[in-house]
């Protein structure tokens, strides 16, 4: 965010800046969504709704996954269903343990229900993602659980199917499994050979129907700024998430629930579609222009809109490369530092969420600062 701070300064004073800092969509939001949220504020529909959620649009989230709507919360974004998962199933003291890298509110939310996060490296040679083996290695009696994101951030990455049955027959005895999904939707290659490694395309709930899974309606759905998440949690949790969310902040905001069905229909969803294709093709421009600037992208990023890397061959640590490309060249981009500490000075992540013209405008500019360090 400071980053993006410094990128907006300088915008103000004139300055032309690219943006691959922004975890955010630059797509508005799909006409037919903004419409019925219009129709909700102009039909008077902006009272409390109940603390998990309107029952309709628990219902159709819940259809999704072929659960049933009573395990379904709606929560305001998913930094709402990560803080109730944490203040329900996190104990003072007890560790959960991240990937690092991984996403930085992740260790706040756990660290706000008195708990401590521990974070785990991973590295390319298991996808960023953690497996067995690593689970195993780092947990200890006050492990209560693991947090896990697929597709991830910052690396793009998706768990394998595997990978995930076996944390989950290591974890079924001794604690939880979240899965941070905020990116399922935005996921590319389902198509074709990496399919056949077994990843998880679909919903870690596919795998085990007692995992905690937590999703959004910002990024697939592009409703970043209307604050509307879900989790979906087995239902013996459901009493103490409701009770804390009742707590925390009464109910979900109504206007986006209503825009939020329309966009789970079939107008919306066509637009979604299409906007996914889009961040395909960004994607394989922007690793182009990476490969052709010598920047190593260990990860080819199956999700999110992301791609992590390797900055070690420039003799820069993360932050001083981030700032030199932003204040000399008018490039924004996310240090390592922001996601964690294994290797991260050696790492920046870009996201590939403006059009293919400023894609190539941004290669072309840090071309430029690779020659000048020359």
């Amino acid at each position: 965010m400071q980053i993006l701070e410094r990128a907006r300064e300088l915008e103000r004073a004139g300055r032309d800046v690219v943006h691959f800092e922004v975890g955010e969509p630059d797509f508005p939001t799909a006409p037919t969504v903004v419409a019925a949220g219009i129709e909700a504020l102009s039909t008077g529909r902006t009272g409390y709704t109940q603390a998990l959620g309107l029952p309709a649009l628990r219902a159709a989230i819940a259809a999704r996954y072929g659960v049933e709507a009573g395990r379904v919360a709606v929560t305001t974004g998913a930094s709402g269903a990560l803080n109730l998962l944490a203040q329900v199933l996190v104990d003072p003291g007890a560790e959960v343990l991240v990937p690092d890298p991984g996403y930085p509110c992740n260790d706040v939310f756990i660290q706000a229900a008195g708990g401590v996060a521990r974070r785990v490296p991973v590295s390319a040679s298991t996808r960023f993602q953690l497996d067995r083996g690593a689970l195993e290695d780092a947990w200890t009696p006050r492990t209560a659980g693991v947090l896990l994101g697929s597709p991830a951030n910052p690396t793009g990455s998706v768990l394998r199917c595997a990978d995930l049955v076996a944390m989950r027959d290591f974890v079924a005895d001794r604690g939880f499994v979240i899965v941070d999904e905020i990116y399922n939707g935005l996921v590319y290659d389902a198509e074709d050979a990496l399919a056949g490694e077994d990843l998880l395309f679909e919903s870690a709930l596919t795998v085990d129907d007692g995992i905690f899974v937590v999703n959004s309606f910002s990024k697939y759905f592009g409703m970043t700024g209307w604050r509307l998440g879900w989790l979906i949690a087995p239902a013996s949790a459901m009493d103490a998430i409701e009770r804390v969310a009742q707590n925390l902040y009464i109910a979900p905001p109504s206007v986006a629930q209503y825009a939020a069905l329309a966009a789970l229909q079939a107008p919306a969803m066509a637009v979604h579609e299409e906007r996914r294709r889009i961040f395909a093709r960004r994607r394989e421009v922007l690793l182009d222009g990476l490969a052709s600037l010598g920047l190593s992208v260990a990860q080819r990023p199956t999700g999110a809109f992301y791609a992590y890397a390797d900055i070690g061959a420039t003799g820069l640590d993360s932050e001083t490369f981030c700032e030199r490309l932003i204040e000399q060249f008018g490039v924004a981009v996310t240090p390592g530092t922001d996601f964690g500490a294994f290797r991260a000075d050696e790492h920046v992540r870009f996201a590939y969420t403006v059009d293919e013209r400023e894609i190539a405008k941004g290669i072309e500019r840090i071309g430029e600062a690779l020659r000048s360090l020359g």
